[in-house]
């Protein structure tokens, strides 16, 4: 019998997170910063007359910085770190277009990767029988395809699923090819957006690429608030990406320990994988010299202590932190035990920007059928005549009536139902007394039903294939 190396790798992974908790890396833009670079240094010669500024463009350092890039990950890793990200967390088409280097992502991915894999096997060389792996990062991109960024046009959106699967396609299979160990979807601040990459990296796997875990890490930027960017709470985010299987699931970046602390606990707790948890140095300080008022002895109590809780099954840290903080981390969660993976009733668990979660004592389920042209001739006749002001006052009153699912249908031959649908449920996404319940994609054609699905960062119901 043979074992393929990407199955190797895998249970080779496993097998560390049964025996103990694993150790992330910390912050690379920290490690760069350090370094004060100027505008030639990132240019490179082969960006030399480029006609964008490119100071600030890290993961171009991957092509023109290398042996930098790689020297920041032997440090890591001479701290303790087990696993290390790769420096792409913005090496996809939609975050390069603000240097007008679409083109590069794939590149940039793969040399990323290369640089991540070289400082492992410089490390291994000098340490025989330890193991260390590299995650492939892959960032939220530099826009959103859940929300509107214009108060003046809330069906606007920076950019569409399609366009994300695309550019996270080419950065996965750029990231592959450089030899990633793990795929670390991460700062999720937008759950649609990582939709888009976990249905990318699917899609690369059904393709013939080689298979590798995956991890999912999203980023909550309010502190004292169980809400994200676009609104979900911590149990609303979990039951969206529940159907990818995830190695872990956990939080990183925008909050520090304390900010983040009631989180993590609560995400140990709904979630039945392995938990994760990089958080930053505090919240960013600007009057302080790092940045950021958590010290290595000062935040790896913190983290410890999450550990000694049973929440945890891999640290590290994100903004502000450095091979210091790892190292202390690393000392401090040596020989805790690590988080036992929960387990949780396998019951019909939905969201919107909140959970709805279907028990057996949950007697029946409000689904709110009035926003359904082929069901309400009151309703069918506003979208006829494009009146979504009007049509999104039905929706709301069913919410406010008890809803606790709200059915859409624009299934009419009349109308460009695909069209409709995307219009509708962007508009329904820009009102949080809305989109708080999850959404029912109502319709007998699955293009139809693709589409609705393209534009809920929610847990839907499909009806009725």
């Amino acid at each position: 019998m043979t074992i393929s190396r990407e199955s190797s790798r895998e249970s080779s992974i496993e097998a560390l997170l049964h025996e103990r908790i694993l150790v992330l890396d910390g912050a690379m833009g920290t490690m760069i910063q350090q370094r004060k670079l100027d505008e030639a240094a990132f240019r490179g010669e082969r960006f030399k007359d480029w006609s964008k500024d490119l100071k600030g463009h890290n993961d171009l350092l991957n092509a023109t910085q290398p042996s930098l890039i790689e020297e920041i990950h032997r440090q890591y890793l001479e701290a303790g770190a087990d696993i290390i990200e790769t420096n792409t967390f913005n090496s996809q088409a939609i975050s390069l277009a603000d240097y007008k280097m679409e083109t590069l992502g794939y590149e940039l991915s793969k040399a990323g990767a290369e640089c991540a894999k070289r400082a492992v096997a410089a490390v291994q060389r000098t340490q025989p029988g330890r193991r260390c792996f590299v995650a492939g990062a892959i960032g939220p991109t530099t826009k959103t395809s859940s929300i509107s960024t214009d108060v003046n046009r809330p069906v606007a959106r920076g950019t569409t699923f399609a366009e994300l699967v695309k550019a996270y396609g080419e950065q996965v299979q750029g990231l592959l090819d450089g030899g990633v160990d793990l795929l670390l979807v991460e700062t999720i601040f937008d759950t649609l957006n990582a939709k888009a990459a976990f249905f990318a990296i699917q899609q690369a796997f059904a393709s013939g690429a080689r298979r590798v875990p995956i991890m999912a890490s999203v980023t909550f930027i309010q502190a004292g608030s169980n809400r994200g960017v676009t609104g979900q709470t911590v149990e609303a985010f979990w039951n969206s990406i529940s159907h990818v299987p995830l190695l872990s699931v956990g939080m990183n970046c925008a909050l520090g320990p304390k900010e983040m602390r009631p989180l993590i606990e609560e995400l140990s707790r709904i979630a039945p994988i392995y938990i994760t948890a990089h958080p930053n140095a505090g919240l960013p300080n600007p009057l302080l010299p790092t940045g950021f008022p958590e010290t290595p002895d000062t935040l790896a109590p913190q983290l410890s202590e999450w550990a000694e809780n049973g929440w945890l099954n891999i640290v590290g840290g994100c903004c502000g932190t450095t091979p210091a903080h790892i190292k202390r981390i690393a000392e401090a969660v040596n020989g805790v035990k690590s988080h036992a993976r929960s387990k949780i009733q396998p019951y019909t668990r939905l969201s919107g920007l909140e959970a709805v979660t279907i028990r057996p004592d949950s007697n029946f389920v409000n689904i709110g059928e009035r926003t359904n042209v082929t069901g309400s001739p009151a309703f069918a006749k506003l979208i006829l005549a494009g009146d979504y002001e009007a049509a999104l006052s039905v929706a709301r009153q069913q919410v406010e009536g008890g809803a606790q699912i709200i059915d859409i249908n624009m299934d009419e031959g009349m109308l460009d139902s695909k069209a409709a649908m995307e219009k509708f449920l962007r508009l329904v996404a820009s009102e949080p007394d809305i989109c708080k319940v999850p959404i029912m994609v109502d319709s007998s054609k699955w293009e139809v039903l693709e589409t609705g699905l393209r534009n809920i960062q929610g847990k839907a119901v499909v009806n009725s294939i």
